[in-house]
């Protein structure tokens, strides 16, 4: 299974196991990973799943949409080149050692 690193606020990291296809938010809530709030539940309207992506692993990612790229530009946190909402982004064995930076706030 390949492991998703969540670097927490407060600058810990958790380290968990994502089954394949899961996306990064819902792996994020089984793991009770905190700060990773998707208040929508994953349907992409409401951007408490904000996280910054790692730059080495930009280039893996399907580019975002219209949609998460609107969304994205409402963000609590400040957005940046490697903002991603977690909930767009699907686990593949190709993201093995993903790391995520969670945003200071969400709301």
């Amino acid at each position: 299974m390949p492991t998703i690193h969540y670097i927490l606020k407060d600058g810990s990291t958790r380290s968990v196991e994502a089954k394949p296809g899961a996306s990064v938010m819902e792996t994020a809530i089984h793991h009770n990973i905190r700060g990773i709030d998707a208040e929508c539940g994953g349907s992409c309207s409401c951007a408490t799943c904000h996280v910054y992506v790692d730059e080495a692993f930009l280039g893996k990612l399907v580019p975002p949409d219209e949609m998460e790229d609107e969304l994205l530009d409402g963000t609590a946190s400040e957005r940046a080149p490697n903002s991603r909402l977690s909930c767009q982004i699907t686990v593949t064995a190709a993201l093995d050692g993903l790391t995520v930076r969670v945003p200071e706030t969400q709301v």
